[in-house]
């Protein structure tokens, strides 16, 4: 599409990487289109950038909670997160480099998500995030805004905390855990890395009751 009037482009690179496996041989190629945040304008190609990130005193405090009443630890990882998100602003942007005919280069792409380098892509991803978990019933921590509860009908308890694109799920529960996980999968390409993992965040230990 051509740029509207009194509309400014972000700009936007691709990034390669080369991921490698253990025995140092090469796992795959990869190719993310980020966006140039530095060329948006406040105001205009956004607002609000604020994300909250979980306290690592809640994450101590739920892990040796789980290991004292020796609740199933599930963590998961949501592919290309912050994809996700809900943009709130209309944000145009250049066209990838080798996208288009030289000819073309004026032209623009509309954002209808949130991408790697907008400014307000951290917040889009949580927001959307966070209203996913609320429709399903769960309250978010007044203290701590990455943690959400739900409690039943009969007093058990499910508790989760979304650290970026990581995230935790814990509780006595057992049919709302795997209720939940189906509902992540519906919504989000999720990473399931399976019961009692270790969260990055626990500085590298696997928690076990008395630790």
């Amino acid at each position: 599409m051509n740029l509207p009037r009194g509309k400014k482009p972000v700009g936007c690179k691709w990034i390669f990487t080369v991921k490698y496996k253990a025995d140092g041989t090469v796992e795959r190629y990869k190719a993310r289109l980020v966006a140039k945040g530095f060329t948006q304008t406040y105001d205009i190609d956004y607002t609000e950038t604020f994300a909250p990130v979980a306290k690592l005193n809640t994450i101590r405090v739920l892990l040796s909670l789980t290991a004292n009443l020796d609740w199933p630890l599930h963590q998961f990882d949501i592919k290309n997160a912050f994809l996700n998100g809900e943009l709130e602003e209309e944000v145009f942007m250049m066209l990838p480099p080798g996208f288009c005919k030289e000819e073309e280069e004026t032209r623009v792409c509309k954002l209808k998500k949130s991408l790697y380098g907008l400014k307000q892509s951290p917040r889009a991803w949580f927001d959307r995030f966070a209203k996913v978990i609320k429709n399903q019933g769960y309250q978010q921590g007044q203290s701590d805004h990455t943690m959400f509860f739900k409690q039943s009908n009969d007093g058990r308890m499910t508790i989760l905390i979304v650290y970026v694109d990581d995230i935790i799920l814990t509780g006595d529960d057992t049919g709302e855990v795997e209720r939940l996980k189906k509902v992540l999968a519906t919504e989000f390409e999720v990473k399931d890395l399976g019961s009692n993992a270790v969260f990055p965040r626990n500085g590298g230990r696997q928690i076990k009751k008395g630790n």
